[in-house]
């Protein structure tokens, strides 16, 4: 069950169109676990709400293949996400946000879409008080998960 669980939100992460968007990481000196563990703390010390918790490489080893530690965190605050999708109904295909740890050849990464980029295609202004905030929440957010 867990694995379907697992399998299930993962293809619906995967699914999501962000990729269009540019990237930005920071590298940690913690392995992807514990990087992520001091995420998950960091985003729910802010009061936002984890939606998932997404291990790939457990995904990959349930049908007998390999990937290096990447796990993906799924989270949100709804107060500055709704706001988003009153604007255009469609910044739900980008929201909750994403930030994914992942092993890049011994260095753990900490990556997430940069939000300039995120809402170009949708009439939502890069200006908006609600995506300034979005921004800082993933700026701070990551850094305490690197410290």
């Amino acid at each position: 069950m867990f694995r379907t669980i697992l399998a299930a939100t993962a293809a619906v992460a995967l699914a999501s169109p962000v990729l269009a968007a540019d990237f930005q990481s920071i590298p940690s000196d913690k392995p992807v676990a514990d990087t992520m563990d001091a995420l998950v703390a960091a985003v729910e010390g802010a009061g936002a709400t984890v939606f998932a918790r997404v291990d790939h490489a457990e995904g990959a080893a349930s049908v007998d293949m390999e990937l290096p530690a990447a796990q993906l965190l799924i989270f949100g605050n709804p107060q500055l996400g709704t706001r988003a999708m009153q604007d255009d109904l469609r910044a739900g295909v980008m929201l909750p946000l994403r930030v994914l740890v992942y092993d890049d050849e011994g260095q753990t990464q900490v990556l997430w879409p940069e939000m300039d980029d995120m809402f170009d295609d949708l009439t939502i202004p890069d200006d908006a008080d609600y995506v300034e905030k979005m921004k800082g929440a993933l700026q701070t957010l990551t850094g305490k998960a690197v410290e």
